[in-house]
């Protein structure tokens, strides 16, 4: 990510594309192919300009002030952890411990996935696969987005 101030006017960041990714840009939706699948996401909420050149994107905000700026470079994060969504995936590993909020899980069979109903004070379910080599307390998830559901 090369960074550039242009003075009181703008900031520009520019970053660069990986080889076996494609990137299409429509009104700032970003959507990334890439070996492991597709992974899109809306940048409406923020007054800035994505350019989409061969090898790379250019970010651009034009008179900004301190939240614009650090918006800039939250965009290249997001960005840069959809390429490594598409390209190698995420795996989470997870424990069920707590010290107030207790979490229930239910567990179906060995093979098929877990249930957490308390999960950051909330009542959701999420699907967890069991980690075989331990016991009832550890579970992961994997996939292409940060929230494992891909």
């Amino acid at each position: 990510v090369s960074t550039q101030s242009t003075g009181s006017s703008g900031i520009n960041a520019e970053y660069g594309i990986p080889v076996d990714c494609k990137v299409k840009i429509d009104r700032r939706l970003v959507t990334v192919d890439g070996p492991r699948g597709q992974l899109k996401k809306s940048f409406k909420h923020l007054q800035c300009e994505l350019i989409l050149s061969k090898t790379s994107i250019l970010i651009r905000v034009w008179f900004p002030n301190r939240k614009a700026v650090a918006c800039v470079r939250t965009i290249c994060s997001h960005i840069n952890n959809m390429f490594t969504g598409v390209q190698r995936g995420y795996k989470y590993k997870m424990k069920s411990v707590y010290a107030h909020f207790p979490i229930n899980i239910n567990i179906i069979k060995r093979q098929h996935p877990r249930r957490g109903t308390q999960l950051l004070r909330r009542e959701v379910c999420a699907t967890c696969k069991p980690d075989a080599r331990s016991d009832l307390q550890a579970h992961w998830t994997e996939g292409r987005d940060h929230a494992g559901g891909k």
